[in-house]
C-alpha cells in the first residue's frame, strides 16, 4: 500500500474520465510526479438499497474455497485488495503481464471522496447519477497506468490516440448441456441477442451491427467490418481519446448512432494524428485499428481465456449449486421431460471438478466483460520507440508509422453469487430473442 493519503485538497486535481456499473474513473491534472500519466479507479454505491461495502468486505466461504490454489486473495480481509491481487496473479499471467496492469492501491480519506462527488456530478450521465454515487465509505483507490497516454503522460514526437473497445464473447458455445430449445445459442453470437433484450427494456435506443465473431475472427476484412459497426453504433462499446480526452463515444452512458456531426467533429480531430486527404482521415483511423488488431494477434490469447468456459452457464449453473451445498433450484424447475442425465450426471462429480467448472466460467466471465485499450503515437525520423515491449504497425493509406501499445482493463474478479443472475440472465436473452423471432416469422 502506497503511503500517500489523498484529502479534500487533492480532489481538485483528478476530472472525471468515465464509468462503468461498478467505477468512476479520473484522470490525473495535477503536477505530482507519484500520479502523473496516472487514472484512479473509484467504486461506486448505489443510491436504493444498501451500499454493497459490508457485502463485498471480504471473500465468503465458497468463493475462498474455490480461489484457495492462490493463496495471495487468501491472506487479505479486505475484497478491494483481493481484486487487485486477482488481477496480479491470476488474469495477468493468462492475458499476458505486458497486457495487464493490476495498479496500486492508495489511502484516501472520506472527506477525499465527498470532494470528488461533487466535482464530478456535473459531468455524469443522468442515468448513473439517478443509479450510484461515489462510495464515500472506501478507505482506499486504485490507481492505475492512464493507457490513453504515452510515456507517463508526456507526448513525445506527436499527439496520442487511444481507441478502447469492449470485444465481448468472441465464439459460439458448443456445450452438450445447452438444452434444444436454446440451440440459436450455437448459431448467434451472444451479443445479438442481448440487443434484442436490450432494446426491449429500452436500455438501448437502437441496434448494433457490431458482431464479435467478426472481430475475433483472424481475418482483416471481418475485423475492419467489425470496426466499422462499432464506430457507426458505438453504445458502451468504442470510445476514442486524444492525448487523455474523449473525442468520440459516450463518457460513462452508451452513445447512440453517429450523426453526421458527430462524424464531422471525429474527422477534424483525427487531423494532427491521421495525415490522410480531407475526410478520409476516420476511414484511415478504422484501417489504423483492424490493422493492429489483425497483425499484433492480441484478441488471441483473450479468445482462449474465454474459451474457459467450455459447459456454457446452463451446465456451470449445476456445479454451482454442488459448490454452494443447496439444492438444484435449476433442476427443480425443469420438467421431467426436460431434465437429462447430462444434468443430473453433473451432480454426482467430484467437488474438485465443479470447483474447476465454476472457477473457470468466472475467469471467463472477466474477460467478456472487459475492455481492450489500444494506444498509437505518430512516428517521426529520428523517433524511438517508448518501451521495448510496444511495437509499431504501418498505415499504408498515410505512409505513416506507429508504436502502439495494448492493454486490458477492467479485468474484476466476478462474485461466486453472481452464478444465479448469469443462468436468468442467459434465459431473458434467449427466451427474448425466440419470441422477437416467431413475431417477425408470422408477420
Amino acid at each position: 500500500m502506497e503511503m500517500v493519503i489523498l484529502d479534500k485538497e487533492d480532489a481538485v486535481d483528478w476530472v472525471y474520465r468515465g464509468e462503468g456499473a461498478a467505477n468512476l474513473v479520473l484522470a490525473y491534472t495535477g503536477s505530482s510526479p507519484s500520479f502523473i500519466g496516472k487514472v484512479m479507479r473509484i467504486q461506486k454505491s448505489q443510491r436504493k438499497g444498501k451500499s454493497r461495502v459490508n457485502e463485498n468486505e471480504v471473500l465468503t466461504a465458497h468463493e475462498r474455497l474455490l480461489w484457495r490454489e492462490y493463496k495471495e486473495l487468501m491472506v487479505w480481509p479486505n475484497r478491494e485488495i483481493v481484486q487487485q491481487l486477482y488481477v496480479k496473479h491470476v488474469m495477468s499471467p493468462l492475458l499476458g503481464p505486458q497486457h495487464v496492469d493490476a495498479g496500486m492501491r492508495v489511502r484516501v480519506t472520506k472527506e477525499f471522496l465527498l470532494s470528488v462527488e461533487k466535482n464530478v456530478t456535473c459531468r455524469r450521465p443522468a442515468c448513473r447519477i439517478d443509479s450510484s454515487q461515489v462510495d464515500v465509505n472506501r478507505d482506499s483507490v486504485l490507481i492505475i497506468s492512464d493507457h490513453s497516454v504515452f510515456m507517463n503522460g508526456s507526448v513525445k514526437g506527436g499527439p496520442c490516440i487511444t481507441v478502447e473497445i469492449k470485444p465481448k464473447c468472441g465464439f459460439l458455445p458448443i456445450s452438450r448441456f445447452i438444452a434444444e430449445e436454446n440451440a440459436v445459442k450455437r448459431t448467434l453470437s451472444r451479443f445479438k441477442m442481448h440487443q434484442e433484450l436490450k432494446l426491449h427494456n429500452q436500455e438501448i435506443s437502437e441496434y448494433s451491427e457490431y458482431n464479435p465473431l467478426d472481430l475475433f475472427s483472424g481475418s482483416l476484412d471481418r475485423i475492419c467490418k467489425a470496426i466499422e459497426a462499432l464506430y457507426a453504433t458505438p453504445q458502451n462499446n468504442f470510445r476514442v481519446f486524444l492525448n487523455g480526452s474523449i473525442v468520440f463515444g459516450g463518457l460513462g452512458g452508451g452513445a447512440g448512432s453517429t450523426t453526421v456531426l458527430v462524424g464531422e467533429a471525429f474527422e477534424d480531430s483525427l487531423k494532427d494524428v491521421i495525415k490522410a486527404d480531407d475526410g478520409m482521415c476516420k476511414t484511415s483511423f478504422i484501417q489504423l485499428v483492424a490493422e493492429t488488431v489483425y497483425s499484433s494477434g492480441v484478441l488471441d490469447q483473450l479468445l482462449e481465456v474465454q474459451k474457459l468456459d467450455a459447459y456454457d452457464i446452463e451446465g456451470a449453473i449445476h456445479a454451482y449449486y454442488n459448490i454452494i451445498s443447496q439444492p438444484c433450484m435449476v433442476c427443480r424447475e425443469l420438467s421431467k421431460d426436460k431434465l437429462s442425465n447430462r444434468h443430473t450426471s453433473l451432480h454426482s462429480i467430484p467437488l474438485e471438478e465443479s470447483l474447476k467448472i465454476v472457477k473457470d466460467y468466472l475467469i471467463s466471465a472477466t474477460v467478456k466483460d472487459c475492455s481492450l485499450m489500444i494506444s498509437f503515437r505518430p512516428m517521426v525520423d529520428g523517433d524511438v520507440l517508448s518501451e521495448s515491449s510496444h511495437s509499431t504497425v504501418y498505415l499504408g493509406s498515410t505512409k505513416q508509422v506507429f508504436e502502439y501499445k495494448v492493454y486490458f482493463i477492467d479485468l474484476d474478479l466476478k462474485p461466486l453469487k453472481k452464478m444465479e443472475d448469469y443462468y436468468k440472465l442467459d434465459k431473458k436473452i434467449v427466451n427474448c430473442y425466440c419470441q422477437m423471432a416467431k413475431t417477425e416469422h408470422k408477420r
